[in-house]
């Protein structure tokens, strides 16, 4: 075992967790001096205390869960629709200039502004805040897919073309690869918005999940469990973006195997 690497990846990892482990100190100090009034920001330890006490009852997992589903469901929605699209319109430009007027128009909708509507449309079921949560996912996934397939080099296209290679090799062999980063950049951003409008969406109309659960713990003034499902949340976020990240290495692993040949 190499001493050197592992001296080097604590060091790494170090520098990471160092402002993490700042804020933390910071959020415990501060209640305790008085410079915050502990009932409304209890120090962080009670917050981590109080998660410890929600994850052994069970009643974290159950809303995790159901939160996971709402979000997965709109998340994957999203990804199926907004991906073929935006390759269609970066791709085909006659596509995109009939297109792009009635996209660009209904992408400055506010999202949480429809959600009356999504429940007057579908009931204050699952359904309306799994609409939701695909509507917002939508636009960050279809823009960086966009924008990802228009800026392909084009070097890289008239070289495929001299070559003669078809049309269907050129979308997987040339596009498909080069578009790749932008779609997975926009499949991390859509991974963060989907928390985001799903907790918006939950403690609007909802008797189960993060969201709600956030909400009734402020209105019955359990703030400690309040500020334990927040970290629960931040960490469910973390997690999620380290797993998109994992697939984009995984799926953009040509890219390194160019630059070290």
């Amino acid at each position: 075992m190499d001493l050197n690497n592992i001296a080097s990846q604590l060091r790494l990892l170090t520098q990471k967790l160092l402002a993490i482990v700042v804020f933390l100190l910071i959020w415990e100090i501060v209640p305790r001096v008085g410079l915050a009034d502990p009932v409304f920001l209890p120090p962080a330890s009670s917050a981590f205390t109080s998660l410890g006490h929600l994850i052994l009852s069970g009643e974290l997992v159950k809303h995790t869960s159901i939160s996971l589903q709402r979000a997965f469901a709109g998340f994957a929605i999203a990804a199926v629709t907004a991906i073929p699209l935006g390759f269609a319109v970066g791709w085909f430009k006659t596509f995109e200039k009939y297109m792009d007027p009635l996209l660009q128009t209904m992408r400055q909708l506010p999202i949480l502004a429809l959600f009356p509507v999504f429940i007057l449309l579908f009931g204050i079921g699952e359904l309306s805040k799994i609409v939701i949560i695909a509507i917002a996912c939508f636009w960050s996934i279809f823009m960086n897919t966009v924008s990802g397939v228009m800026h392909v080099d084009a070097l890289l296209i008239k070289s495929a073309r001299s070559m003669g290679v078809s049309h269907s090799d050129m979308f997987k062999k040339v596009v498909l690869p080069a578009a790749a980063p932008s779609v997975f950049t926009g499949l991390r951003y859509a991974g963060t918005v989907a928390l985001m409008v799903l907790v918006a969406a939950e403690m609007i109309g909802a008797n189960s999940g993060l969201g709600f659960f956030v909400f009734m713990s402020e209105t019955r003034f359990a703030i400690s469990e309040m500020y334990a499902t927040i970290v629960a949340l931040t960490i469910l976020g973390v997690i999620v973006n380290y797993i998109l990240v994992v697939l984009e290495k995984r799926a953009t692993r040509w890219k390194e195997e160019i630059v070290h040949s």
